[in-house]
């Protein structure tokens, strides 16, 4: 049985971006079983694609990596999305969910989102008795307030 997980953007940036943590993001996303199959599911909401690219993009801008690197980065993250990555499209359920939380917790509104997609993730796996995600995240104030929702939450940059 495959391990979930759902990265927000902070955490999947580092799979393309080398930060503190990247490694260890590497090694979640492309770790493969003795078959070959990926041993791990990775979901993301679709904005996080967009958030990703605008900060592949500003990476370019702050001169940490050149053009050519921002554009083979960039075309390695959309493959990555068609192909790699399990993406959720934003609902009204989400919406709700997500300005819900903006109320509980000192969330941005995307990371709401993030936080709003992870939940309903989490709740219809554990419907289907396939297993709790664990939630990917270097925003601190994130983690905080999906570890009380009651979210398994792991930081990538606790990780070598």
């Amino acid at each position: 049985m495959a391990n979930f997980y759902y990265f927000d953007s902070s955490a999947l940036v580092k799979l393309y971006i080398v930060e503190h943590g990247s490694q260890w993001v590497e090694e979640i996303v492309n770790t493969k079983d003795q078959n070959g199959d990926l041993l791990n599911l990775v979901t993301i909401s679709k904005i996080g694609i967009v958030e990703v690219a605008a900060a592949i993009a500003r990476s370019e801008r702050l001169g940490s990596i050149t053009t050519a690197q921002r554009l083979r980065l960039f075309n390695s993250f959309a493959r990555d999305s068609q192909e790699l990555f399990e993406t959720l499209s934003l609902t009204d359920e989400l919406v709700h969910l997500g300005s819900e939380l903006t109320q509980r917790w000192p969330l941005r509104g995307y990371d709401a989102v993030h936080l709003a997609s992870a939940i309903v993730l989490n709740e219809q796996l554990t419907s289907a008795g396939l297993g709790e995600i664990k939630f990917v995240s270097a925003d601190k104030r994130l983690q905080q307030a999906s570890r009380k929702e009651g979210l398994t939450t792991e930081d990538p940059q606790e990780h070598l």
